[in-house]
């Protein structure tokens, strides 16, 4: 079945771009070095939400050219789709392609909270082309509306996809508020029922996992599947490098989670947690024993 896509999401997204203010640099038109995405969808994604970061600006004002990367990525993801689905499914592939402009507008919130959280960031650009958190979070939008449509065995596949380019491993089932920031990244797992507020910044290492999982009942060695197993983070909270937030536990807003801290119990707003350092000891070797 060749798949065409019949929705609006070229025009939103012409207006998006000339809407964008110069940090994006979506109407210059620059020559950057190709990167080969993992995937082809994923090349296809970026050059539509962020044309002048990937070497797309003669999708900028053209409605027809966005239209044909449209159509392009939604046959793509018919194909992704099919061998699970047996059909292509042009409903689920519009119904998520028509998302794609408002998924920009949460992808340029975080690109906001990365360029703020970041005081190593020079540019916008740097984050959109460079940060492995903003790709892992690029991807994870696109995959996370996919799973929401009910494909999510394709999700995975998407999500995989990022997490081999990032490290960064986000199951497509995870819900990420606004302002979302990942700083550094490398091992950092988000699990499926996992919820996070706006403003969370993560550094790497870590995990939003289970803590307990419960067997299935009605099958030997089987644990149950679709149940909340995962934390809820609030608002405006930090996960400090290495720390593990594990079970349905709540996290309120305000909250920091220092480096290496293991919570596996709610933990209410306005807190810091952290682990006491074990006292340090030094002793300088004598010249002649050097």
């Amino acid at each position: 079945m060749e798949y065409t896509y019949t929705g609006t999401a070229h025009e939103a997204l012409v207006d998006a771009y000339a809407a964008d203010d110069e940090r994006f640099r979506t109407g210059q038109r620059s020559a950057f070095p190709e990167r080969a995405a993992t995937i082809e969808e994923i090349g296809v994604l970026r050059r539509l939400l962020f044309p002048g970061c990937w070497n797309g600006a003669a999708l900028v004002g053209d409605e027809d050219a966005v239209k044909a990367a449209l159509d392009q990525l939604g046959q793509l993801f018919c194909h992704g789709i099919q061998p699970y689905a047996n059909q292509c499914l042009a409903t689920v592939v519009t119904n998520v392609l028509d998302q794609l402009p408002a998924i920009r507008q949460l992808l340029k919130r975080d690109v906001e909270a990365a360029y703020k959280g970041d005081p190593a960031a020079k540019s916008y650009v740097e984050i959109i082309r460079s940060y492995p958190g903003f790709h892992a979070t690029m991807v994870h939008r696109v995959a996370h509306a996919i799973y929401e449509e009910g494909e999510g065995v394709y999700a995975r596949e998407l999500s995989e996809a990022a997490k081999s380019d990032s490290g960064i491993d986000i199951h497509p089932g995870a819900e990420l508020g606004e302002y979302f920031f990942i700083d550094h990244g490398s091992g950092v797992v988000i699990g499926e029922t996992a919820e996070v507020g706006d403003w969370a910044r993560l550094y790497q290492e870590v995990t939003l996992g289970a803590l307990h999982f419960e067997e299935d009942e009605n099958d030997e060695h089987a644990l149950k599947k679709g149940y909340k197993r995962h934390p809820t983070i609030g608002d405006n909270v930090v996960l400090g490098a290495g720390s593990k937030i594990l079970g349905p536990v709540t996290i309120g807003d305000h909250v920091s989670i220092e480096a290496n801290a293991w919570v596996t119990d709610d933990v209410p707003d306005h807190t810091t947690v952290f682990i006491k350092h074990p006292e340090q000891q030094r002793k300088t070797r004598p010249p002649e024993q050097r």
